[in-house]
């Protein structure tokens, strides 16, 4: 496991790179409303990815229906994401962030399923889907939710999100 280098960018640069609800919430934490999220129904196989930086944060095998209204995952992929205490809701919470740009994707409770117990509820406008016979090396597919950027093409990918291209 290589060490996942932090991406350096102002929330200047983040808002010509994102749509305006999106950088809400990725960077200002807001929350979207239940059940408005097409990745709720979303059953395929594949990889959820942060919408900001396209790193890889959940699988699908890792899905699953809390019945909550939002996106939620019982295990995130091993060192993608990093928690902190919360406390805007008076009790405090443990929200997790995007490890390499720092995008807020939700909030993590000990109510899951097995094999963990760990329900990450996670806000559908930080997260794309890449479905298993896709991957970040192709555009993403025409009927692709209007509320989340494009992935460029690989050879361009990293240079969009270095030079604040939006996607």
């Amino acid at each position: 496991n290589e060490p996942i280098s932090p991406l350096e960018k102002s929330l200047e640069e983040w808002q010509t790179l994102l749509p305006d609800d999106a950088c809400r919430v990725l960077f200002k934490e807001a929350t979207e409303p239940p059940r408005t999220s097409p990745l709720n129904d979303e059953k395929r196989v594949g990889t959820y990815i942060c919408a900001a930086c396209h790193l890889p944060l959940f699988e699908s095998t890792a899905k699953f229906d809390s019945g909550t209204g939002w996106p939620s995952f019982f295990l995130a992929i091993e060192g993608r994401v990093e928690t902190k205490r919360d406390f805007k809701m008076i009790l405090p919470r443990v929200e997790y962030h995007c490890v390499q740009c720092g995008g807020h994707q939700g909030h993590v409770f000990r109510d899951g399923p097995a094999p963990t117990g760990q329900r990450y509820c996670n806000n559908g406008l930080a997260l794309m889907f890449i479905p298993v016979d896709d991957d970040l090396q192709h555009d993403a597919p025409n009927n692709w939710p209007t509320l989340v950027p494009r992935i460029p093409r690989a050879s361009n990918r990293s240079n969009a999100i270095a030079s604040g291209q939006k996607s």
